[in-house]
């Protein structure tokens, strides 16, 4: 029963991270996710006390909806990292559905900064693993640049995804490396960075 439990949990998160990734929270609609997730509202509301409760939940999810590329920690790690990320954006359907309501929360009637909170320390560990490797130039501030990179991968996703639905995001996140490098890298470390768009070479590390 307990993994019953479980699987028809997933079920529900998957399926309203459809319907929000449609239409966003407001056009979502309790019926369609449960016939999505072919469930009763009664299976819905033992896991979910209310939609907000059930868009809050999809929202948090996203870092968990992503196994991180492999590979030593560093900078190459954290350039590999984001541009998975760029792929999943394309589709991921859970790490999709939480970033459009983490973008979209004041409107829904929440307000956590916790998603960009987790990523900002995804991107902090793997810099101060760089700091620790001399892969940053002196003076670089691991904490300040991981928030700084968080910001700057939102309003890029958030660009493409309403310029194109986030068609060339590979590209334009191998863009931001490209000019980020040379600020925050010595020249050496810069050039021997891979920024690849290629999801298969990220696949194999």
């Amino acid at each position: 029963m307990q993994q019953r439990a479980v699987e028809t949990r997933q079920l529900i998160l998957e399926a309203a991270a459809e319907v929000f990734d449609e239409g966003g929270y407001k056009a979502a609609r309790i019926s369609e996710i449960m016939h999505r997730a072919g469930i009763t509202q009664g299976a819905l509301y033992f896991h979910f006390s209310s939609k907000l409760d059930l868009a809050r939940t999809v929202m948090l999810a996203q870092r968990d909806s992503v196994v991180l590329p492999p590979g030593p920690d560093g900078l190459q790690r954290l350039i590999d990292t984001t541009l998975l990320l760029a792929h999943e954006l394309q589709t991921n359907k859970l790490l999709r559905a939480g970033v459009r309501l983490a973008v979209e929360q004041e409107e829904v009637g929440f307000h956590d900064d916790s998603p960009y909170r987790e990523w900002a320390e995804v991107f902090r560990g793997q810099l101060a693993a760089a700091a620790e490797r001399g892969q940053l130039r002196s003076g670089v501030d691991v904490e300040r640049l991981a928030m700084l990179l968080v910001g700057c991968y939102t309003g890029v996703q958030h660009f493409s995804k309403l310029s194109c639905k986030r068609a060339d995001l590979p590209d334009r996140i191998a863009d931001l490396w490209q000019y980020m490098l040379l600020g925050i890298a010595p020249p050496q470390v810069a050039a021997d960075m891979i920024v690849s768009t290629e999801a298969p070479l990220l696949a194999a590390g």
